[in-house]
């Protein structure tokens, strides 16, 4: 029952950014495969909701940004050098998974493309940030000496 709390934790955690996730996977004493596994879900399921609820956030989007400059910020720019796929793969690390897949809603991207490369961003950047976390925190523990 223990680990399924734990679990849980890191996925809502999750589901409202990627990078907090993985610090509280750690803090509670999950291991790395399962933080990293759990903490993609949680970011999967948001961007998800977020991609399939995507048709009246898409009109509210572009009446809250009509009068600004389409050409402006990072994500604009790898929107138009990269697409979908950049978007994808560069939004989880960027903006976190729910906004980016806003952005790629609203910038009329197709949904089942949009889910499928936020889905392999955010694994990618999740195995990427619990290895980097976890051989992090190796370097800080002394084995023990008799």
């Amino acid at each position: 029952m223990d680990v399924l709390w734990k679990a849980g934790s890191v996925t809502v955690s999750g589901m409202f950014e990627l990078w907090a996730a993985i610090p509280v996977g750690f803090m509670l004493q999950l291991p790395p495969v399962l933080i990293g596994i759990f903490s993609a879900v949680g970011a999967i399921i948001s961007a998800g909701a977020v991609i399939f609820v995507g048709g009246s956030l898409r009109n509210w989007l572009l009446k809250r940004v009509e009068n600004r400059s389409k050409r402006q910020g990072r994500m604009w720019q790898i929107w138009d050098k990269y697409g979908v796929v950049g978007l994808g793969l560069a939004s989880p690390l960027l903006t976190g998974a729910p906004l980016g897949a806003a952005i790629g809603i609203s910038l009329g991207a197709p949904t089942k493309k949009l889910m499928l490369w936020m889905s392999v961003g955010i694994i990618i950047w999740s195995a990427l940030l619990t290895a980097g976390v976890a051989f992090g925190l190796l370097q800080f523990m002394v084995p023990e000496t008799k």
